[in-house]
């Protein structure tokens, strides 16, 4: 009697929230296996929504798993910082020393951000709120998660699985954007590549030199920088292989799995399915989609006054969904010309939005403190 008064209970627990809610993790689990898009993230996240929405669930209690790596590690920023330094040991910025005007790209891949925050005010947000939920277009999970649990801890939920799910979903998102943008003749430039070597020297000093100028210009911009050029010490280096490979490994892989079910353990119907969770994941979605277009239309100004030499997709890459966008913008312009390929350009661009999200979030903890 006393089980089937338990399974009673654990059934008169259930709620259309949580049953929807446990319907889009298994959505997202779908995107993971079926599609491919991002498993990595999107398996745990969902597994975490599901998991949380369990009636009567001890996973979700005080002393539960999915709580304390709530507390432990997004409450106070660990798995975030500890992704960007996998991060840094897998990012090469070669392609984006061998051409600095990248740079210009990856500044204007943040432009979405701000629009969507004056857009965000104008709907009633808070400075705070607004601003957290702007640099969801960066399409930066950890830096998403730092700013908007700082300036807004009670969106911190909404705001995360927004980051992460855009990201999963940039092979999708972006490529409208890009052919909207674009003509078939742009599309299919060629761009040459640049046959300067980067010395182990500039590619040592890169890693330091952009630390201490964000430092101390952006001192809110930190701790996200810091982590990734860590990372790209040591990768760059050559003498910490073994710390460099259990970053861009183990530690990346066990802290994504962690981040994920943590960030899916915030999806609980009743504190989800809220009006301003769904104007929350419309305006990510604009920001995303402001970002995206920027980029591409500063890829034509960089065209139109190189004389057509720029392929102006390249400025899509201006995100930080590394190598992600990246890839996308080479898929994009393989279909106009299937001998074209604009990856390492594209790479260069992507880099430079790696560094530019941190520093714009950074800029946004400066405004907003």
């Amino acid at each position: 009697m006393d089980i089937l008064a338990k399974v009673l209970e654990g059934l008169t627990a259930v709620t259309w929230q949580g049953l929807v809610m446990i319907a889009v993790g298994l959505g997202l689990v779908l995107l993971a296996v079926v599609k491919e898009y991002e498993p990595l993230l999107l398996l745990p996240i969902g597994a975490g929504a599901i998991l949380t929405n369990l009636p009567l669930s001890p996973l979700v209690g005080e002393d539960g798993l999915l709580r304390i790596l709530y507390d432990v590690g997004v409450a106070n920023e660990l798995f975030p910082l500890l992704i960007f330094v996998g991060i840094g040991a897998l990012t090469d910025f070669g392609p984006l020393l061998e051409n600095p005007k990248m740079v210009l790209l990856g500044a204007a891949g943040q432009f979405g951000i701000f629009l969507t925050l004056i857009l965000a005010l104008l709907l009633g947000f808070t400075r705070n709120e607004a601003a957290s939920i702007g640099v969801i277009g960066a399409i930066d999970g950890p830096t998403s998660i730092i700013v908007a649990g700082q300036l807004a801890p009670h969106l911190l939920g909404p705001i995360t699985v927004a980051a992460y799910s855009y990201m999963s979903l940039v092979p999708i998102i972006m490529p409208p954007v890009m052919r909207l943008l674009t003509t078939k003749k742009e599309r299919a430039i060629r761009m040459p590549y640049s046959q300067r070597v980067i010395s182990r020297r500039t590619r040592l000093l890169f890693p330091i030199i952009v630390t201490l100028v964000v430092g101390l210009i952006v001192p809110f911009a930190t701790p996200l920088i810091g982590m990734l050029m860590l990372g790209n010490l040591m990768r760059e280096s050559k003498v910490v292989e073994r710390l460099t490979q259990a970053s861009a490994n183990e530690l990346a892989n066990v802290v994504t799995l962690f981040l994920g079910l943590a960030i899916g353990s915030t999806m609980s119907g009743a504190n989800f399915l809220r009006p301003s969770t769904l104007a929350i994941l419309g305006l990510g979605l604009l920001a995303f989609v402001l970002d995206t277009a920027a980029g591409v239309l500063f890829g034509k100004l960089m065209n139109l006054l190189s004389g057509g030499k720029v392929n102006p997709l390249i400025g899509a890459a201006g995100i930080s969904a590394f190598p992600m966008a990246a890839r996308v913008v080479q898929k994009e312009a393989a279909r106009e010309d299937f001998g074209n390929f604009v990856l390492m350009h594209a790479m260069g661009a992507n880099a430079a939005g790696q560094v530019a999200s941190a520093v714009a979030g950074g800029v946004l903890l400066a405004l907003m403190a």
